[in-house]
């Protein structure tokens, strides 16, 4: 990987593992290859774990915060373990943090974060890893696999990867838009419009209810947009059904139950990929990089935060909202389908582009959930890959 700094000064790197294809100098143990990405390696049913570990993955930077991903497949009472450690040079730099102990259902193991996990390297915020202390010029990632003891079913574990960032420059400039990411502008697709307030007040049992449901329902539209949502037969246990079940499914299926929300970024995309679409979490460095995903008909989630009327438009004070990206102007404004609308039709906005873009990279450093189907290639990544 290229160590040249980017265009706009801010270091940003990602690097995902799509299994069972890559797997070049990584560690297996007790695991085996199949079709579909890695699974335990024996079929007799007492075997109960596995691991898959990543090759050190060094950036070229200073590490201030790593955020993992991953899609896997755990039926009937499995689950996976996400750790990660930071690296520099030819050594672990950090012990190992657990990131996730996460099942695609919750009827036999709890969804969740693992907090207060702290020491002088680093810390571990809900869905990040937070250099403190320690010298991390890169990263390295470890999945452990369970299945209950007699089960003839096991998990899969098919992608993982990670966005590393450094530190925020001060003085950051804007990014010119070149012709790629201008061929983006006047786009906008037609992804559907789902309000999450229509859900205010339902299911308090996960993360206070539909009021606070914006990333499953932003998670919820893509999935619709792509032709890749759950059929009903899968979220007919929703009851009362409501106004769109299939929403309630996404909360319950991201919600973290240590975070006590369904906000968590890579629970999110690892529900996305429980249905066929590729699906990770990364950080863009401005709308313009943005824009070739929109150029290349590829939706984004973006992560904002701001005051009411620091966005005109949105006129409502929040410390972190998801919101889906659909487009731009013709003029290079943001079009977005925003849940927090009173309702479905209010859902489309357009916000001025400046006051956006500092809302985004100030609230969550420019974080995206990238959802697509394998068939539609990603735009090409810049010089300094975080894509």
């Amino acid at each position: 990987m290229t160590t040249a700094a980017p265009p706009s000064g801010r270091d940003i790197a990602y690097r995902g593992f799509h299994l069972p294809s890559d797997q070049a100098d990584s560690t297996a143990d007790g695991l085996r290859t199949t079709d579909r990405g890695l699974t335990l390696g024996s079929a007799d049913p007492t075997a109960t774990r596995g691991s898959w570990t990543s090759p050190p993955v060094r950036v070229g930077f200073a590490v201030a915060e790593v955020v993992p991903s991953w899609t896997a497949d755990t039926p009937d009472g499995c689950w996976i373990e996400v750790e990660l450690r930071g690296w520099h040079g030819d050594e672990p730099s950090t012990g190992w943090y657990v990131l996730a102990r996460w099942a695609a259902d919750d009827r036999a193991v709890q969804r969740t974060s693992v907090p207060g996990q702290r020491d002088g390297d680093a810390r571990v915020d809900t869905d990040t890893l937070i250099v403190t202390g320690a010298t991390v010029t890169g990263w390295q990632a470890r999945l452990t696999l369970f299945r209950p003891a007699g089960s003839p079913t096991a998990p899969v574990l098919r992608s993982i990867g990670a966005v590393a960032t450094g530190a925020v420059p001060l003085g950051e400039p804007a990014l010119d838009v070149d012709r790629a990411a201008a061929a983006g502008r006047g786009r906008v697709l037609d992804v559907p419009r789902y309000s999450q307030r229509l859900h205010a007040g339902q299911h308090p049992q996960w993360g206070g209810g539909g009021d606070s449901w914006c990333s499953p329902t932003c998670t919820s539209m893509v999935l619709a947009y792509w032709g890749a949502e759950p059929t009903p037969e899968h979220y007919a246990w929703v009851e009362p059904p409501g106004p769109r079940p299939v929403v309630v499914h996404a909360a319950r299926h991201c919600y973290d139950h240590a975070y006590d929300g369904a906000g968590n970024w890579p629970f999110n995309t690892a529900y996305a990929g429980l249905h066929g679409v590729d699906a990770f979490v990364t950080r863009l460095r401005s709308l313009a990089e943005a824009e070739t995903f929109l150029a290349a008909g590829i939706p984004l989630i973006v992560s904002a935060a701001f005051r009411a009327g620091e966005v005109p438009g949105l006129a409502y004070d929040t410390g972190g909202h998801l919101m889906v990206l659909v487009g731009f102007t013709v003029d290079g404004d943001p079009v977005l389908n925003d849940p927090y609308a009173p309702d479905d039709d209010a859902v489309r906005r357009t916000v001025p582009r400046q006051r956006f873009e500092a809302a985004w990279q100030r609230g969550s450093g420019g974080v995206a959930y990238v959802l697509r189907p394998p068939s539609v290639p990603l735009p090409p990544p810049p010089a300094q890959a975080n894509w």
